[in-house]
């Protein structure tokens, strides 16, 4: 399965619910969530540090920032897959 990454950081309360509303669509894209702790790279921090969550594809440049929902999430996993 292909990964679709998450940027978080741990005690991330709204990276939490990210995780919520994107793990049960993944299994109808055969992907997979890898989180990516933003904490552990100066540049990550600079990137996403007031952003996340984010959800990236590491096949497309595009991302979804938080806040999104359910049908936001399902589009943009459509888009990256094919």
């Amino acid at each position: 399965m292909k990964p679709v990454y998450l940027y978080s950081t741990p005690g991330c309360h709204l990276c939490e619910m990210a995780r919520e509303i994107v793990s049960p669509l993944l299994n109808n894209y055969s992907l997979r969530l890898e989180e990516v702790d933003i904490a552990e790279s100066d540049e990550l921090i600079e990137r996403y540090g007031v952003r996340i969550p984010v959800l990236k594809s590491p096949q497309h440049i595009d991302e979804l920032g938080w806040p999104f929902d359910s049908m936001q999430v399902d589009n943009f996993l459509t888009r990256v897959t094919v």
